[in-house]
């Protein structure tokens, strides 16, 4: 669950199944009683109506608190850390970094870093496209170190620079205007 009305869902669900639950946070809903194997399945199927779907198994779920933690790190979080990532993520998650990172590796196919700095620049991409923050403020607001980090990254990334990438969307705008 990344966003809002995805833990509106769950929630929805599990009141529909009358369970109780003490929170629902990004890909995690804590039940306050057993379920039984009928409302797991009746659970799973209505998650998958809405386009979400249970994780139960424990490397996956594992897998998935990582990348909540990298979500709510680029999406949501205002302020920079105060430790590097490898700690905080192996202090979030009370696990080993070592362990996380080969894990993820294994299971994914890519690094935790390059997975944090894909969606780094999707959210970078978001921002452009937005265009209320020039390319100084975003750098500020993802956490860069400097501007030319942040548009070395995005060019290696996408191929593009920051300049170039605001050019074609706004090329693209003024061609579905001429349509």
């Amino acid at each position: 669950m990344v966003c809002i009305r995805c833990k509106m869902v769950v929630k929805d669900e599990l009141t529909k199944l009358g369970l109780h639950y003490a929170t629902v946070e990004l890909g995690e809903a804590n039940i306050m009683e057993e379920i039984s194997p009928g409302q797991q399945q009746q659970f799973k199927a209505a998650l998958l109506k809405s386009g979400l779907e249970l994780i139960d198994d424990k490397k996956s779920v594992l897998i998935q608190k990582i990348k909540n933690v990298i979500l709510e790190l680029v999406h949501y979080s205002e302020e920079p850390l105060s430790t590097n990532f490898s700690e905080y993520l192996s202090q979030t998650l009370q696990l080993d970094y070592t362990y996380l990172a080969n894990l993820f590796s294994e299971v994914q196919g890519t690094t935790i870093e390059h997975f944090m700095i894909a969606h780094k620049i999707e959210r970078v991409k978001e921002l452009l496209v937005y265009d209320e923050l020039n390319l100084t403020e975003i750098a500020y607001q993802m956490h860069y170190s400097s501007v030319a980090h942040l548009s070395a990254q995005f060019k290696k990334v996408t191929g593009l620079t920051p300049t170039h990438f605001k050019k074609i969307k706004v090329k693209r705008l003024s061609m579905l205007e001429d349509v």
